[in-house]
C-alpha cells in the first residue's frame, strides 16, 4: 500500500519517524504513500519517513523525507533515531557509525549507559554555512545576521543560516506567545527562499539557555527540530546573545548544543525506538 511492508516507529524529543529499512530491497516510495503514511489519523502517523540504504563510502545511508512528501537534506532528530536503530538491529558493533546525507557525510557516537543500553547520541552536526547564496536565500552577497525581513504586514529581524538544510532563526521575548502557527508558513514559502525554509522562534533565557519552537518545512510546528536546535545556538551566537554552548529547551525535551572552536556544531540528545509494525 504504502510502497513497504515493515517498519520501526522512532522518535527523538517526541520529534517522530517512520523507519523503513532498504539495505536489502529497494525502497520505491511515492509522494502519495508518504503523505498517507505519516497521516496521523488515516496511516501511521510521523513528522517523516528516514529510509535507510547502502553506502558506499559511509556505514550507512539515510534519506529524508517530509511529511508532505518532499525530500530534505539533513535531519538532526531523525539521523539519532537511525543510529539507535543501526544499534538495536546489530548494523554497527562500533560507539561511532557514519551515515550518508544529501548534506554530506554525518558523524554520530553513541553514548550508552552501564547496561549497554544507548543514553544518547553525540551528532557532528557539521560547519554552519552563514552565506546567503549558500542557505540559500536571495539578496546581496554576505551574511544574513539580524536583518529585516518583510513577512506580510510586519518586519521581522531574522538571522539565516544552513545546517544542510535552511533555517530562518526569528528571537522573540516570549516563545509561548510566538505566532508560529501564523507566521511560520508565511516565511517557509517566501519567495526569498527558493528551496522554501525551516522557521525557529527563539527566546534567549541566559548565555547558556534557548527556548525554542518550530515551524518545520514541509512537516509544520512539531515538538522537536535538531537542526534547528543548532541553528538558533549559532545565530544566537552570531547576534551576541548567547554563549557557543547552550541549552535548548523545546517542546519534547532538550538538547545540548555547542559550537567549537573548530567550527564544528555538536548536538547531543536521545533518541528512542518505539515500536515495530507490518503494513497491510
Amino acid at each position: 500500500m504504502w510502497g513497504f511492508k515493515g517498519f520501526v516507529k522512532a522518535q527523538a524529543l517526541g520529534n517522530d519517524f517512520i523507519i523503513v529499512d532498504g539495505l536489502e530491497k529497494k525502497v520505491d516510495l511515492k509522494k502519495d504513500d508518504i503523505v498517507k503514511a505519516c497521516d496521523r489519523r488515516y496511516g501511521i502517523g510521523a513528522d517523516g519517513i528516514l529510509v535507510l540504504e547502502k553506502s558506499a563510502k559511509a556505514d550507512l545511508k539515510m534519506r529524508i523525507f517530509n511529511a508532505d512528501g518532499s525530500e530534505a537534506q539533513m535531519c538532526g532528530n531523525g539521523v539519532r533515531c537511525l543510529a539507535v536503530y543501526a544499534d538495536r538491529y546489530g548494523l554497527c558493533n562500533r560507539s561511532t557509525l557514519r551515515f550518508e546525507t544529501i548534506a554530506g557525510d554525518i558523524n554520530v557516537r553513541l553514548i550508552k549507559n552501564e547496561s549497554g543500553g544507548v543514553e544518547e547520541v553525540q551528532v557532528d552536526m557539521g560547519i554552519p554555512v552563514l552565506e546567503r547564496a549558500k542557505i540559500p536565500m536571495k539578496g546581496p552577497k554576505g551574511e544574513v545576521t539580524d536583518e529585516p525581513l518583510t513577512v506580510g504586514q510586519k518586519k521581522l529581524l531574522v538571522t539565516c543560516i544552513s545546517m544542510g538544510n535552511p533555517h530562518c532563526v526569528v528571537f522573540v521575548n516570549n516563545v509561548e506567545a510566538a505566532p508560529v502557527d501564523r507566521l511560520g508558513p508565511m516565511i517557509e514559502n517566501l519567495p526569498v527562499f527558493p528551496e522554501r525554509t525551516n522557521v525557529e522562534f527563539v527566546e534567549v533565557t541566559g548565555r547558556d539557555f534557548l527556548k525554542m519552537r518550530v515551524w518545520e518545512r514541509g512537516a509544520g510546528e512539531t515538538s522537536a527540530c535538531g537542526t534547528g536546535a543548532a541553528a538558533s545556538l549559532v545565530a544566537a551566537a552570531r547576534c551576541g546573545l548567547a554563549d557557543r554552548k547552550a541549552t535548548v529547551s523545546l517542546n519534547g525535551g532538550s538538547l545540548m548544543i555547542e559550537w567549537k572552536n573548530n567550527g564544528h556544531v555538536h548536538m547531543t540528545g536521545p533518541a528512542e525506538l518505539v515500536f515495530e509494525g507490518l503494513t497491510v
